[in-house]
């Protein structure tokens, strides 16, 4: 957040800056968009390489290692599936007992 929350200043500066010396509002807008990336490519290295070390966390974080009791769960929903398709299979319509 605060990355973001420089970029815009070093963004918003320079715009005000170029719009208060009288130039043209467009070209006050690109100006101003490079002259905030330059500055926060230059200014803001740590805090960008902050934010891609936490995107890059986020993006590669391993899965939680299933516990003992997710096994056993998946187990017994399964044995409860097989039974309930037993008895369907043994109700089914033209069988004989």
């Amino acid at each position: 957040m605060t990355y973001t929350v420089l970029r815009l200043v070093l963004f918003a500066v320079p715009l005000v800056i170029l719009l208060l010396l009288g130039i043209v509002w467009y070209a006050s807008v690109i100006a101003a968009a490079l002259i905030g990336l330059c500055l926060s490519y230059i200014l803001l290295a740590k805090q960008r390489h902050a934010v891609a070390s936490d995107l890059y966390a986020a993006r590669h974080r391993d899965k939680p290692a299933p516990s003992a009791d997710d096994a056993e769960d998946e187990a017994i929903d399964a044995a409860q599936a097989e039974a309930a398709a037993g008895d369907a299979h043994k109700n089914a319509p033209g069988q004989k007992a």
